[in-house]
């Protein structure tokens, strides 16, 4: 075989991974609807059973069940039998709320659909994870060049680790719902305005550093990114929770919705402890960068736009971490340095590169 030959059926074979990688992600999109179907199917259903966990707890009504519950007359006096007290979840010095039972709300059909959903995300994280690989295979190195190819990865990381917390029996499965809209809005994003076809990279991205920098930084981010979520819903269901207690009833939607959540402190410590968990790797990702950068321009730090962003995302998460530690800011404060951080690391990933030039603009989007 002649080297002309040979040259043209490598590029052949590169445009049908492309084609076939771009065919599995579409595939995965289509299953992940199915799923996010799925999902909603299990909150319709949930919606029809009567929890009332958190009201039961915090409201006048429910405070007065839990005196004694039952008299019992004896010979020569009367016994009183104390109501046993429910086990809940919630931190030191917060709330006695019980965890909501999940999105199903105890209810066996709802519980069903869930456990669809569940099956469904496993098969188009499949797909989608066979559509990354195929897309590496087409342009011979790590699908981390571009922002199309960071979008496909960073949502099949997010959706890994969902998965990966169920398979550790997390209760996590109301997380379902809002990963699949998000990953279906990005995909979406990535396959219409941020697509770019397979190429090379520059020579100075060549390094094995590529693969130690941002692979850890798309881990980090879609760490960051089940924290944001639960933040997010921790910040809905304090305020519900705080409306209870002060005798405001909430109305009947968000009271279906809130109740089959977990606790606002479960919530809270949720999101607490995967930002924490995460922050020292999104430490060694910024080390790691300047490292790489080092060796490819010859200065460890530029303050280029990514550099600088990436140093913002740091101190802000920082700030929320010491926020936790600091008694007069955890709890509503704390969650919102977190979401500002959150923001930091989303416009660093998606604005930057986007709508600011720098020495990481190699492939435009």
């Amino acid at each position: 075989m002649t080297l002309a030959a040979a040259t043209e059926l490598a590029t052949a074979t590169n445009e049908h991974l492309a084609n076939m990688s771009n065919t599995l992600i579409y595939s995965a999109m289509t299953v992940y609807t199915l799923a996010f179907l799925a999902y909603i199917a299990e909150w319709i259903f949930g919606s029809r059973s009567k929890v009332a966990r958190t009201a039961n707890a915090l409201t006048a009504e429910g405070k007065q069940q839990t005196g004694p519950a039952v008299t019992v007359k004896k010979a020569g006096g009367t016994a009183v039998l104390e109501r046993p007290k429910v086990v809940v979840r919630a931190a030191a010095g917060a709330r006695d709320v019980p965890d909501g039972p999940g999105a199903h709300g105890g209810d066996v059909q709802g519980d069903m659909y869930g456990r669809i959903a569940v099956s469904l995300t496993v098969l188009a994280f499949v797909v989608q994870l066979a559509g990354v690989i195929a897309r590496a295979a087409s342009v011979g190195r790590a699908p981390w060049g571009n922002m199309y190819e960071f979008s496909i990865t960073f949502t099949t990381v997010a959706v890994g680790l969902y998965l990966a917390l169920l398979a550790l029996k997390k209760n996590v499965r109301w997380l379902g719902l809002f990963l699949t809209t998000t990953v279906l809005l990005l995909l979406g994003l990535a396959v219409t305005v941020l697509y770019t076809a397979s190429d090379q990279l520059v020579p100075a991205l060549h390094s094995y550093w590529l693969y130690i920098h941002v692979s850890t930084a798309i881990f980090c981010g879609a760490v960051f990114y089940v924290g944001a979520v639960a933040t997010i819903l921790y910040l809905f269901k304090d305020s519900y929770e705080t409306k209870l207690e002060a005798g405001i009833k909430p109305g009947s939607f968000a009271t279906s919705v809130l109740e089959r959540l977990p606790a606002s402190a479960s919530l809270d410590k949720f999101a607490y402890r995967v930002n924490a968990a995460v922050f020292p790797l999104w430490t060694f990702t910024i080390i790691a960068g300047a490292i790489w950068a080092g060796d490819a321009w010859g200065r460890y730090w530029n303050w280029d736009p990514k550099e600088t962003w990436s140093f913002i995302t740091w101190v802000a998460y920082a700030c929320y971490l010491h926020a936790r530690a600091t008694a007069g800011w955890k709890g509503r404060k704390a969650a919102y340095l977190a979401m500002i951080a959150f923001a930091c690391w989303l416009f660093n990933f998606y604005g930057v590169n986007i709508f600011v030039t720098g020495k990481h603009s190699y492939a435009g989007v």
